[in-house]
């Protein structure tokens, strides 16, 4: 299993750039009178505001620990990097291990939260339950474009359909790309896909291959996204799949490849992905943590809800698809009652 703690160094500037210009945008037309306060008022409200809100977070001290998707990995560290920079004291440490090793360390009580490219399956219910962790909670941060990627130089693919993406990587598939179609050529197919750690794998597996099918296992497998980037970047004859925010780091060194899900073509894009035509690979991404936590730890508290005011602003900065005002108001909705029935 692959575990390790990193720094990301990178944003997607450019997109949230993008990202933000297209939101600026957003509204005109009828003029509205408005009752405003005068500047100097309004600034000094909102410094008093901030000042405020820095000095709640600067009471926060203890230690976090969050573990799990390498997917989600990069929104949680940009949270906890703000949620440092904002005045917190408390020491976050965030690794990532796979979805599954996250929920296998959350169900042992190891960690606070539990990163996920999935939604949390049965058998980890039970395990959660046998350890009595029977108060989870489940928060949507993020939708991605999970993506299929070939090497730049491969001239040839451009769209799959899903069904030769299902033949592609299932077990005992083709092995040379003229058995994909015979108009490709007669080369080797080296793969690249997550460990079986991954939600990213699950998902694959699920959406694509059905859940009672074997994924191949010919191939080179990590729960490390930078390790499949790279393999596909250096094989010209390789094809692989991650998350959207790893391809759009990669930038020019990798090619994402349409997938025509019976109704054409379509790019893994923001808009796609958000819109749903990016079907059946557009997927949520997730935070676990427990009600027990919420209500008696206030650096908990305090960071679940630093993370749901913040997950919009990063999500996009470090390359994935912001929740839809509604989806993100219901997440919150969800730990309201808990702030309310502080223990303490």
């Amino acid at each position: 299993m692959n575990v390790r703690v990193r720094d990301i160094g990178w944003r997607a500037a450019a997109v949230a750039a993008a990202l933000l210009l297209g939101a600026a945008c957003g509204s005109g037309g009828t003029a509205e009178t408005k009752s405003t306060p005068a500047a100097g008022a309004e600034t000094k409200a909102t410094t008093t505001a901030t000042a405020a809100a820095k000095a709640s977070l600067a009471n926060l001290a203890g230690e976090l620990r969050i573990d799990g998707s390498s997917t989600v990995f990069p929104i949680s560290e940009a949270v906890a990097e703000e949620f440092g920079k904002a005045g917190a004291k408390t020491r976050v440490n965030v690794a990532f291990s796979g979805t599954g090793g996250g929920f296998e360390k959350f169900c042992r009580g190891e960690i606070e939260i539990s990163d996920a490219s999935r939604k949390i399956n049965d058998r980890e219910k039970t395990a959660c339950a046998n350890g009595g962790i029977n108060d989870v909670v489940e928060l949507q941060v993020a939708i991605d474009a999970l993506t299929v990627m070939v090497n730049p130089r491969n001239s040839f693919v451009s769209c799959l359909k899903k069904d030769e993406l299902k033949a592609l990587f299932s077990a005992n598939g083709p092995t040379t790309w003229n058995q994909v179609r015979p108009d490709f050529p007669n080369q080797p197919i080296k793969f690249y896909f997550p460990g079986t750690d991954s939600g990213t794998f699950d998902y694959f597996r699920e959406a694509i291959i059905t859940s009672s099918g074997q994924h191949r296992g010919d191939g080179t497998a990590s729960e490390d996204d930078n390790v499949l980037a790279q393999g596909i970047e250096n094989d010209p004859n390789a094809i692989g799949y991650f998350g959207f925010a790893y391809f759009l780091e990669a930038g020019q060194k990798l090619k994402a490849v349409e997938v025509d899900n019976g109704n054409g073509c379509v790019k893994p894009t923001f808009d796609n992905a958000l819109n749903g035509t990016y079907a059946p690979l557009s997927r949520g991404l997730f935070i676990y943590t427990r009600e027990s936590l919420i209500k008696q730890r206030p650096e908990v508290r305090g960071f679940v809800q630093f993370y749901l005011d913040n997950t919009n602003k990063l999500s996009k900065e470090v390359g994935y698809i912001s929740l839809p005002e509604t989806l993100l108001q219901q997440q919150k909705a969800k730990i309201q009652p808990l702030l309310t029935a502080v223990v303490q």
